[in-house]
């Protein structure tokens, strides 16, 4: 289908994320707070893949999902923050289509792998409490990769669909847009009137893909809950269920924005109303969720206990 601007209208070949530029002086405090936001961020996930990917003892899938996920979300921010630290000290640079597109694409890409791999570690977490004995044939390093790798797959397929058509439609004046990167409302905001049912197919594909695997993830653990409550012992259901709750934490985290932010037709945007929420689910939660997993799991602290010790041995 060929879209066709009215003549009323002027094409543009350009944006220009107007990011903060509402508040010019909280420029340098934005500037200070987000670096040091994404300098935790960055430390924390590289930590956490360096104690998976180099303690024998958590060669395990729900720590090799934690490690892949983890790796994810350095890449997820990397596509975000470093730009929006640069426009915070030098605002309304022009960014052209092909490099919104770019940053999409990939924002696109690795939020939805991010998503998969939840799914995944819930997976994990149902076989390992609700089907124990089957756990190793279910749970084997193949399955598991393999879950990986379709994670990636699956993100990046979805992004080369949902970008794809996203960019196809014209875009009209004005060409400046109230967000600090090229997220899908705010482009689509963009969109020449009379692109007709791409208006209700993209946010309808992006509900699908949120609504579908956080039903899986909140299945998975209402048999987890029965599965614990059918121990007996309460000690035994709190040592089970206890496995899962930095996971869970992250999911009701990361789901909660996202569908927040995405599963909502165009015409519910507003325009520089999304700051704090967009903010929440690409600096504050990237941040969190190392420190979420590390504070709530006694083996990945242990793990990081012996990574320091022997970096003070070593030292010393």
């Amino acid at each position: 289908m060929v879209y066709e601007p009215s003549t009323n209208w002027t094409l543009v070949t350009e944006f220009i994320l107007l990011g903060f530029t509402n508040h010019p002086g909280l420029a340098h405090l934005l500037f200070g707070l987000f670096l040091v936001m994404y300098a935790v961020t960055l430390a924390g996930n590289g930590l956490i893949m360096a104690v998976v990917w180099t303690d024998p003892l958590l060669h395990s899938p729900m720590y090799i999902f934690l490690g892949s996920l983890s790796c994810s979300e350095t890449a997820y921010t990397l596509v975000v923050i470093p730009r929006m630290l640069c426009d915070l000290l030098a605002p309304l640079r022009p960014l052209s289509l092909a490099s919104c597109a770019t940053q999409m694409f990939f924002f696109v890409a690795l939020g939805v792998t991010d998503c998969l791999l939840l799914t995944a570690m819930a997976w994990d977490r149902y076989v390992a409490i609700c089907r124990p004995l089957r756990y190793g044939a279910l749970m084997s390093p193949q399955i598991c990769w393999g879950l990986v790798v379709s994670s990636l797959c699956g993100g990046f397929v979805f992004s080369s669909f949902l970008t794809g058509m996203i960019f196809s439609l014209p875009f009209c004046s004005p060409n400046r847009i109230p967000h600090f990167f090229c997220d899908i409302p705010p482009v689509l905001s963009r969109a020449c009137p009379g692109y007709g049912s791409i208006e209700v197919i993209v946010p309808t594909l992006v509900a699908m893909i949120l609504i579908i695997p956080f039903s899986f993830i909140m299945l998975s653990y209402g048999c987890i809950l029965i599965a614990s409550l059918r121990m007996g012992s309460t000690q035994r259901c709190h040592k089970a269920f206890s496995t899962c709750g930095a996971h869970l934490t992250v999911v009701l985290l990361h789901y909660g924005c996202a569908i927040l932010t995405y599963a909502k037709p165009k015409s519910s945007y507003m325009e520089g109303k999304d700051h704090i929420l967009a903010v929440s689910y690409t600096v504050l939660i990237p941040m969190l969720n190392p420190l979420i997993y590390t504070l709530r799991n006694n083996e990945v602290k242990g793990a990081l206990r012996k990574v320091v010790s022997r970096g003070l041995c070593h030292d010393g």
